[in-house]
Protein backbone atom coordinates (compact mmCIF):
# COMPACT_ATOMS: atom_id res chain seq x y z
CA UNK A 1 0.00 0.00 0.00
CA UNK A 2 1.25 3.51 -0.81
CA UNK A 3 2.48 5.58 2.09
CA UNK A 4 0.00 8.26 3.12
CA UNK A 5 1.19 11.83 3.13
CA UNK A 6 -0.46 15.11 4.03
CA UNK A 7 -3.22 15.91 1.52
CA UNK A 8 -2.19 18.25 -1.27
CA UNK A 9 -5.76 19.34 -2.05
CA UNK A 10 -8.24 20.23 0.67
CA UNK A 11 -11.80 21.38 -0.05
CA UNK A 12 -13.99 22.87 2.64
CA UNK A 13 -17.23 24.81 2.96
CA UNK A 14 -20.52 24.90 4.75
CA UNK A 15 -23.69 23.12 3.68
CA UNK A 16 -25.63 26.35 3.01
CA UNK A 17 -24.70 26.51 -0.66
CA UNK A 18 -22.45 25.18 -3.38
CA UNK A 19 -19.45 27.52 -2.92
CA UNK A 20 -16.38 25.71 -1.62
CA UNK A 21 -12.91 26.92 -0.69
CA UNK A 22 -10.17 24.91 -2.36
CA UNK A 23 -6.64 24.83 -1.00
CA UNK A 24 -4.09 23.33 -3.40
CA UNK A 25 -0.74 23.44 -1.65
CA UNK A 26 -0.09 27.16 -1.20
CA UNK A 27 -2.74 28.19 -3.75
CA UNK A 28 -6.34 28.99 -2.88
CA UNK A 29 -9.44 29.36 -5.01
CA UNK A 30 -13.20 29.05 -4.82
CA UNK A 31 -15.30 26.46 -6.64
CA UNK A 32 -19.01 27.05 -7.14
CA UNK A 33 -21.90 26.44 -9.48
CA UNK A 34 -23.40 29.04 -11.81
CA UNK A 35 -26.41 30.98 -10.54
CA UNK A 36 -28.55 29.12 -13.08
CA UNK A 37 -27.78 25.90 -11.15
CA UNK A 38 -28.37 27.41 -7.72
CA UNK A 39 -24.83 28.58 -6.98
CA UNK A 40 -23.47 32.08 -6.52
CA UNK A 41 -21.09 31.92 -9.50
CA UNK A 42 -18.16 32.82 -7.22
CA UNK A 43 -15.75 30.42 -8.93
CA UNK A 44 -15.42 27.74 -11.58
CA UNK A 45 -17.62 24.65 -11.38
CA UNK A 46 -16.12 21.24 -10.60
CA UNK A 47 -16.42 20.28 -14.28
CA UNK A 48 -14.67 23.53 -15.25
CA UNK A 49 -11.81 22.53 -12.95
CA UNK A 50 -11.56 19.13 -14.66
CA UNK A 51 -11.44 20.84 -18.06
CA UNK A 52 -8.81 23.29 -16.79
CA UNK A 53 -6.67 20.38 -15.55
CA UNK A 54 -6.94 18.58 -18.87
CA UNK A 55 -6.33 21.69 -20.96
CA UNK A 56 -3.33 22.87 -18.97
CA UNK A 57 -1.77 19.40 -18.93
CA UNK A 58 -2.33 19.05 -22.68
CA UNK A 59 -0.70 22.41 -23.38
CA UNK A 60 2.23 21.64 -21.07
CA UNK A 61 2.79 18.24 -22.71
CA UNK A 62 2.72 19.68 -26.23
CA UNK A 63 5.04 22.51 -25.22
CA UNK A 64 7.54 20.16 -23.57
CA UNK A 65 7.61 17.88 -26.62
CA UNK A 66 8.08 20.84 -29.00
CA UNK A 67 10.84 22.39 -26.84
CA UNK A 68 12.77 19.13 -26.67
CA UNK A 69 12.71 18.92 -30.47
CA UNK A 70 13.26 22.66 -30.94
CA UNK A 71 10.10 22.91 -33.04
CA UNK A 72 8.84 26.45 -33.72
CA UNK A 73 5.77 26.61 -31.47
CA UNK A 74 5.06 30.18 -30.34
CA UNK A 75 1.72 29.70 -28.57
CA UNK A 76 -0.62 26.86 -27.68
CA UNK A 77 -4.33 27.37 -27.07
CA UNK A 78 -6.59 24.59 -25.84
CA UNK A 79 -10.39 25.08 -25.79
CA UNK A 80 -12.58 22.51 -24.04
CA UNK A 81 -16.28 21.72 -23.61
CA UNK A 82 -18.02 19.17 -21.41
CA UNK A 83 -21.44 17.69 -22.13
CA UNK A 84 -23.54 14.62 -21.42
CA UNK A 85 -24.61 12.65 -24.47
CA UNK A 86 -26.68 9.54 -25.11
CA UNK A 87 -24.35 6.58 -25.44
CA UNK A 88 -26.22 5.40 -28.54
CA UNK A 89 -25.12 8.63 -30.28
CA UNK A 90 -21.43 7.80 -29.79
CA UNK A 91 -20.04 5.62 -32.57
CA UNK A 92 -16.62 5.14 -30.97
CA UNK A 93 -17.74 4.47 -27.37
CA UNK A 94 -17.84 1.06 -25.69
CA UNK A 95 -20.91 1.95 -23.63
CA UNK A 96 -24.08 1.79 -25.73
CA UNK A 97 -26.82 2.51 -23.15
CA UNK A 98 -27.54 5.48 -20.92
CA UNK A 99 -25.63 8.75 -20.94
CA UNK A 100 -21.91 9.33 -21.01
CA UNK A 101 -19.62 12.30 -20.50
CA UNK A 102 -18.09 13.86 -23.59
CA UNK A 103 -15.17 16.26 -23.53
CA UNK A 104 -14.42 18.07 -26.76
CA UNK A 105 -11.02 19.67 -27.16
CA UNK A 106 -9.67 21.97 -29.85
CA UNK A 107 -5.96 22.69 -29.99
CA UNK A 108 -4.57 25.71 -31.82
CA UNK A 109 -0.83 25.81 -32.44
CA UNK A 110 0.86 29.08 -33.48
CA UNK A 111 4.18 28.61 -35.20
CA UNK A 112 5.84 27.70 -38.48
CA UNK A 113 5.23 23.96 -38.12
CA UNK A 114 5.10 21.41 -40.90
CA UNK A 115 1.94 19.35 -41.33
CA UNK A 116 3.83 16.33 -39.96
CA UNK A 117 4.91 18.27 -36.84
CA UNK A 118 1.33 19.44 -36.23
CA UNK A 119 -0.01 15.90 -36.54
CA UNK A 120 2.64 14.59 -34.14
CA UNK A 121 1.83 17.31 -31.58
CA UNK A 122 -1.88 16.43 -31.78
CA UNK A 123 -0.94 12.79 -31.18
CA UNK A 124 1.25 13.81 -28.22
CA UNK A 125 -1.71 15.76 -26.75
CA UNK A 126 -3.44 12.47 -25.96
CA UNK A 127 -0.45 11.35 -23.92
CA UNK A 128 -0.66 14.05 -21.26
CA UNK A 129 -0.91 12.47 -17.80
CA UNK A 130 -4.33 13.97 -17.01
CA UNK A 131 -5.73 12.67 -20.32
CA UNK A 132 -4.34 9.24 -19.47
CA UNK A 133 -5.94 9.39 -16.01
CA UNK A 134 -9.34 10.47 -17.32
CA UNK A 135 -9.43 7.72 -19.93
CA UNK A 136 -8.24 4.93 -17.60
CA UNK A 137 -9.97 3.07 -14.82
CA UNK A 138 -10.08 5.30 -11.76
CA UNK A 139 -10.28 3.81 -8.29
CA UNK A 140 -11.48 6.29 -5.64
CA UNK A 141 -11.38 5.17 -2.01
CA UNK A 142 -13.60 7.27 0.26
CA UNK A 143 -13.72 7.05 4.03
CA UNK A 144 -15.34 9.06 6.81
CA UNK A 145 -13.00 10.52 9.42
Amino acid sequence: MAERTEPHVIVYGDAKGFAQKVQIGSFGLTADEPASFGGTDSGPSPYDLILAALGSCTSMTIGLYARKRRWPVDKISVSLWHSKIHAKDCDDCETKEGRIDRIEMEIHLDGALTDEQRMKLLEVAGKCPVHQTLTSEINIKTRAV
